[in-house]
């Protein structure tokens, strides 16, 4: 496809930009992406882990168990909701003014409402104003995820080289699995050094707490990035969006095409991570009497699995692409829903800690790590930021907030048995397949994949250059070096 026109241009805003970035800057880059989304996912799981083992006791008291656990859920939802609201307000806000202070603002707002979780009273105190509080705590902690995932990873794929897309998108990736590593690991340290009672009584708020402090690491090295190579590209070249950005994206028809394939793509995927990582503790704990800790544990060692396979997702985004490589993952979750299931069912600490090695640390890694970069490409540069926040944060309200609550209303149905819940979790995984199926690699903005890699013909346009800097050392460098071949992969300036 080719570059579409670019408005009359100053001499200025026609100088390529002649500064490769220097390697010192490039590990800044992903360093900063990839604590930002760390300290995010770690704020945000948190909540998910208290709500299915403190809030349900704290801040909704009922004599039945379900319905007290399906309420704390409830409220885990709501995070979900709120997301779309966080992602178009800052996904507006990064294609207008930049990624760089609008991911600054995210990571801020989230460790100030986490940490003001970990000082709330509970219901025995002040009655209703408990989880009253806790929703709009949950609410502000949802708004700001909702700008942080599509910012980073675009801080990350931005200023990928050619041939190295996939590694750098799958970066910030790793955040995920850190963050639920951090905040399920966190939570069985206390845990186990402290009693029931006093883990209920003041032990979960240290978790909370300790979030400003990871917070202000984070900002410290957030602040020091510049703006992305495209998006200085585009503002130098005067292609920022004359509307609104979700306007623009919905004018497109393509765009419009690549919202809808790409919310389906996701279902699957929320499916299974809020599964695996949430429901499973809750499934565990309560249906299957296993003991807390090891539970907590399991989930620790399963996404610590997964962040170091994260980059080898990444790097086989940039031999295989990344619709190949997400489509294949997909693929083994809809498979291995039923024989997970099965070893939970064993009712052994070691099965369902294998189970979930395997499902959360090496199948949701192989997709999880082409996700990014994916996304990243279904969208030109102008309206990227919006275009991810809207997929991702739009489709996070069916594809996870939700899930708990159906996987616990779907046991309720099979008295217990869990194959309802299989069923529901197999058609998630294999509707991702269709929808990703149905992108086609011609019309994605990033191109990824053996097409980047070989040597090609023809000059790059200098509107659309990106220098190619060497690899961060922060992911795996296993591929040849970048190519120049792929005249608009570095800004996504593709139309």
């Amino acid at each position: 496809m080719s570059a579409a026109p670019v408005p009359s241009q100053t001499p200025e805003a026609q100088k390529p930009e002649q500064d490769a970035p220097a390697p010192s800057r490039l590990r800044t880059v992903v360093l900063a992406s990839l604590l930002g989304t760390t300290v995010e996912w770690y704020d945000f799981f948190l909540y998910s882990t208290a709500a299915g083992l403190v809030f349900d006791k704290l801040f909704f008291p009922t004599s039945n168990g379900t319905v007290g656990t399906m309420l704390s859920f409830a409220t885990f939802a709501v995070g979900f909701v709120a997301r779309p609201v966080g992602g178009l307000l800052f996904g507006h806000i990064g294609d207008r003014i930049g990624r760089k202070h609008t991911l600054a603002f995210t990571m801020g707002l989230m460790g100030v409402s986490t940490a003001l979780i970990g000082l709330l009273p509970t219901y025995q105190q002040v009655g209703i104003l408990a989880p009253a509080l806790l929703l709009v705590l949950r609410v502000a902690q949802g708004v700001a995820l909702g700008g942080e995932w599509a910012g980073a990873v675009l801080l990350a794929v931005e200023y990928g080289p050619d041939g190295r897309k996939g590694r750098f998108g799958s970066c910030p990736q790793i955040g995920l699995a850190l963050g639920l590593a951090l905040g399920t690991g966190v939570f069985a340290l206390l845990s186990d050094a402290l009693s029931d009672e006093a883990f209920l009584a003041y032990g979960w708020r240290i978790a909370f707490l300790v979030s400003l402090v990871l917070v202000v690491v984070g900002l410290a090295v957030r602040l020091k990035i510049d703006e992305t190579p495209a998006f200085r590209a585009v503002r130098r070249l005067r292609e920022l969006p004359r509307s609104a950005p979700l306007v623009e994206l919905m004018r497109a028809p393509q765009a419009r095409r690549h919202v809808l394939l790409g919310m389906l793509a996701r279902w699957g995927e929320g499916a299974a991570f809020n599964t695996w990582a949430v429901f499973a503790i809750t499934y565990a704990t309560g249906t299957l009497k296993l003991d807390r800790t090891p539970v907590l544990l399991a989930v620790t060692a399963a996404a610590l699995v997964m962040a170091v396979l994260i980059p080898v997702s990444g790097a086989a985004v940039d031999r295989r692409g990344a619709r190949r490589v997400y489509v294949t993952g997909m693929a083994a979750f809809s498979v291995s829903v039923f024989p997970a299931f099965w070893l939970f069912g064993t009712g052994e600490t070691w099965a369902f800690a294998a189970a979930l090695v395997v499902t959360l640390g090496v199948v949701h890694a192989w997709f999880y790590g082409a996700q990014g970069t994916l996304f990243a490409a279904l969208f030109t540069t102008p309206v990227r930021y919006t275009g991810m926040s809207f997929v991702y944060q739009v489709s996070g309200i069916f594809a996870s907030g939700v899930t708990p609550l159906i996987m616990t209303a779907l046991l309720a149905l099979g008295s217990g048995s869990p194959w309802w819940a299989c069923g529901y979790l197999a058609l998630t995984g294999l509707v991702s397949v269709w929808a990703t199926g149905r992108l086609r690699d011609g019309d994605l903005h990033v191109p990824t994949g053996p097409a980047t890699l070989g040597p090609t013909t023809g000059p790059t346009p200098a509107s659309a250059a990106t220098p190619q800097p060497a690899a961060s050392p922060t992911c795996p460098d296993d591929t040849a070096g970048p190519s120049t071949g792929s005249p608009n992969a570095s800004t996504g300036s593709r139309r």
